[in-house]
């Protein structure tokens, strides 16, 4: 007889909520790091200042991205980094109410 699996419900399941936060963790610091660097090669001349555009690109990457995670593991209905909802979408469901 076969055994039926039970799956486990999203809001907790952990594991893909730390898959989903790494890989977007990993991407946004290598992505604001190389936005840094470019940066940095286009406006400063100094070494020490292009180093510093690059680790202020990281920061910037590594921030967004603790934000968008703290936000998923906080909310029970989905396992990935949801985008804030617009005030303009907001207004609009309301009128759709009245």
């Amino acid at each position: 007889m076969a055994e039926k699996k039970e799956r486990m419900p999203q809001e907790y399941d952990v594991n893909a909520k730390w898959d989903t936060c790494l890989d977007l963790t990993t991407r946004r610091f290598v992505y604001s790091s190389l936005g840094g660097a470019f940066a940095g090669l286009l406006f400063f001349r100094s070494p020490v200042t292009r180093w510093a555009s690059i680790a202020f690109g990281a920061g910037i990457g590594i921030g967004s991205a603790y934000t968008d995670c703290s936000r998923a593991f906080d909310s029970p209905s989905s396992s990935s980094p949801a985008a804030p909802k617009s005030i303009e979408s907001s207004y609009a469901s309301q009128a759709a109410d009245e």
